[in-house]
């Protein structure tokens, strides 16, 4: 599917760096300092095109480490990277991270797979020996109350120092992969947490009402995500429609006919028809004012939904929002129905890491495919859509007021990962996170967004074991295998995260 361009630029992670040895080595050895450097600047440059790099450099006493801690909260950095250089003690690193009390991620990567034992001296095995301070730096930090992971594996140079006697060029060995795609992975949470800090989501009209699962406390939401919450009334909304131009009609019917199939009726539910001009015209309409109404409001993502008297203007607005929500979507500015600000943030988090996003929830089992059947009426995320979406007209939306226009889509086939965010009993935001496959299945033609999903398991097993975590009822479909990423961004937000796997 061709993309929508985004309406607001995502804010790369602002990551710290520093690489550790022992100052004592340097007049001992020759050229170990240097060589040092020289591994922690590759790993500077490497990240750069992750996020924003803060390289401080080279730490290696305790006087260091007390500038480098107030170097990088003057960086206000979301993340620090320790660079295993060589041996250190650990009193030259943890001054840092009591100051700086941002998650810290011990990059323990050797040069070379393997050491030529023959010509290795004393000083060619400190530039390998990494791995001999990582210990002593995870207790040290741990007593410290210093929250750290650890990343092991090979420092993936495709080229060797002239300084050294044994082959570095570790590039396509599998321990340097994998250790590059955690490092990957840590600094793209790194950049949901920061665009997560930085972002206004809009709170439009009210929830669906008594759907319990669905309310949430603002304060903690905003306390444990940074999102500054922006409250809307339906009459903002108002005021931009009445304001729409025939020309902005029309532009945007080009997009919607651009992005979408206009269906013709539903062969089995007579309440999906093809839309009509008018229908169509009333889509766009809401959605120019949709558009127009984030960007002034300067959102970066959108929960709604309106209920009031019958037939009142407000319904009648409501009636066209899935076309221009699903449009928004796309473009970076995922909106959620039915007041679920909760499943905003999970499909904010999936469209930051480029994997969709789209708003979901269980509408049946089939148990001779073996697959969950997922989907709403809408929004859908059309960039991870199997073909272009069909705009169906619908009588009346089933639970609400109302008429207009729905999406009916299938994610494409592959792997999926669920994102749901809720509430527990004590207060706090968890995630609980599920991978499997969308696969090909018979579609119902009713208006709605579905997809058949296996998740690895017989589906009453997966609902045991996901129902039994205490889910919301909707949550966000994102593509690929994200698990790993979705645990990162939960640890770097102190978000109890489950995963649940076959």
């Amino acid at each position: 599917m061709d993309a929508l361009s985004k309406i607001k630029p995502i804010k790369k992670g602002r990551i710290g760096i520093y690489t550790v040895g022992l100052k004592s080595y340097w007049p001992q050895f020759k050229g170990l300092r240097d060589r040092v450097i020289g591994y922690g600047e590759f790993v500077s440059e490497r990240m750069k095109k992750f996020g924003e790099i803060f390289n401080f450099g080279l730490v290696d006493d305790d006087e260091k480490a007390r500038h480098a801690g107030e170097w990088f909260n003057e960086k206000n950095v979301d993340i620090i990277f320790c660079h295993m250089g060589s041996y250190c003690t650990s009193a030259c690193a943890t001054p840092i991270h009591k100051t700086c009390k941002v998650p810290v991620i011990i990059l323990d990567l050797q040069p070379t797979a393997c050491m030529n034992y023959e010509k290795t001296s004393t000083g060619e095995w400190l530039a390998h020996c990494g791995s001999c301070s990582t210990p002593e730096y995870a207790n040290a930090f741990t007593r410290s109350g210093i929250n750290f992971k650890i990343i092991n594996g090979l420092l993936g140079m495709d080229k060797t120092p002239s300084i050294s006697v044994t082959d570095e060029n570790t590039a396509d060995r599998e321990e340097a992969k994998r250790a590059w795609k955690e490092i990957a992975e840590w600094v793209e949470a790194a950049t949901v947490k920061r665009t997560l800090k930085n972002a206004r989501f809009g709170y439009l009209g009210n929830y669906y009402p008594e759907m319990l699962d669905m309310y949430s406390d603002f304060t903690l939401f905003q306390a444990k995500t940074g999102v500054h919450i922006v409250l809307l009334e339906m009459c903002d909304l108002k005021s931009y429609f009445d304001k729409v131009t025939e020309k902005e009609v029309k532009i945007k019917r080009e997009q919607i006919s651009h992005f979408f199939i206009i269906a013709g009726d539903s062969p089995s539910e007579p309440i999906a028809k093809k839309p009509n001009e008018e229908q169509l015209n009333w889509s766009a309409r809401v959605a120019v004012a949709q558009e127009k109404m984030v960007k002034d409001f300067d959102l970066d993502a959108l929960a709604y939904f309106y209920k009031g008297a019958d037939n009142n203007e407000y319904e009648r607005i409501q009636g066209g929002f899935i076309v221009g929500h699903s449009l928004l979507t796309a473009a970076g500015i995922p909106c959620s129905g039915e007041g679920d600000i909760k499943t905003a943030l999970s499909m904010k988090i999936c469209d930051i890491v480029d994997k969709g996003g789209s708003f979901a929830e269980f509408a049946a089992v089939d148990y001779v495919l073996g697959t969950v059947i997922m989907g709403h009426d809408g929004p859908f995320h059309i960039k991870i859509s199997d073909g272009k979406p069909v705009l169906r007209a619908m009588g009346l939306y089933h639970g609400k007021r109302s008429t207009g226009v729905s999406v009916e889509a299938n994610v494409v086939v592959g792997d999926i990962t669920t994102l749901w965010t809720t509430q527990t009993v004590n207060g706090k935001l968890k995630f609980i996170v599920t991978e499997g496959k969308a696969i090909k299945g018979p579609k119902l033609m009713i208006g709605n967004t579905q997809t058949h999903i296996d998740f690895g398991m017989r589906p009453d097993y997966y609902m045991d074991r996901l129902f039994n975590e205490a889910p919301a009822h909707h949550c966000a479909i994102s593509v690929g295998q994200n698990s790993e990423i979705f645990k990162k961004i939960a640890y770097l937000l102190d978000i109890d995260c489950v995963v649940i796997k076959p």
